[in-house]
């Protein structure tokens, strides 16, 4: 196990070592015109940090992006184990859900800004809307493959579907859960970034629109790079933990 997690490391740093190597290059070939090279994107956005109106746009940007993400998992887990707990709930719906998750999401933005206007309402659900589905796919497979026994031994004990739920069906499943929570995150922080950058006056996906209409490229890189390292570290976070689990499983 330690070996594993030596040669993990190992390779995110040869990774991070060789996109910021890419990036340098990348920055030799096109120039100022377009890119600024990583030592250049890291001091301005260690100047923008020290400005108060960055921290104003990251934290509402933290609120809005939290907010989105307990939502999607609450009824990601609903629904998931809703149609898991009905088999034929669950073979009617499971094609309909995935349907929906293959339909670009901007394709449904006129209806979000309809229903919730301009705000951190609609950047909320729009982040939201990324999340629940990858959320309730996994969960109905992990409960799924629960093994049967389990849920003979849970009738028996004429457990209702919440005891059901949280004595057999939620511990059995955590590991498949986790990994649906992982990649729900992902999405939603993508649809919170979008939902700002089109309907809200605050926010780090709007600094990103803003600087693009001002053609900012110092902004553009600091920001995006900001988002990004953000993305990997607490992927990176939740995968290790993803890792484990299913290994304890």
């Amino acid at each position: 196990m330690q070996r594993q997690e030596g040669t993990t490391l190992r390779n995110t740093v040869i990774l991070i070592v060789g996109l910021f190597l890419v990036w340098e290059l990348a920055y030799l070939v096109v120039g100022d015109v377009a890119l600024r090279s990583p030592w250049q994107t890291i001091q301005f956005l260690s100047k923008l940090m020290q400005t108060d109106l960055f921290w104003l746009h990251l934290a509402d940007s933290l609120k809005a992006f939290g907010v989105a993400l307990a939502i999607a998992v609450a009824l990601g887990l609903l629904i998931g184990f809703s149609l898991g707990l009905h088999r034929l709930s669950g073979d009617a719906m499971e094609p309909m859900l995935v349907a929906l998750y293959s339909i670009p999401k901007i394709t449904l933005y006129p209806v979000i800004l309809l229903a919730f206007g301009i705000g951190i309402s609609a950047k909320i659900a729009f982040g939201a809307i990324h999340g629940i589905i990858p959320v309730a796919l996994f969960t109905l497979g992990a409960v799924r493959t629960i093994k049967p026994i389990l849920i003979k031994t849970g009738r028996v004990l004429k457990l209702g579907p919440t005891d059901m739920v949280r004595e057999i069906l939620f511990p059995a499943a955590v590991p498949e859960i986790f990994t649906g929570i992982r990649v729900g995150f992902s999405l939603t922080l993508i649809g919170t970034v979008l939902g700002e950058m089109f309907a809200a006056q605050r926010g780090l996906g709007y600094l990103l629109m803003s600087a693009i209409s001002l053609y900012n490229v110092d902004l553009i890189m600091a920001v995006t790079f900001l988002l990004v390292v953000l993305a990997a570290a607490v992927n990176t976070l939740l995968l290790v933990i993803d890792r484990r689990l299913h290994h304890a499983g």
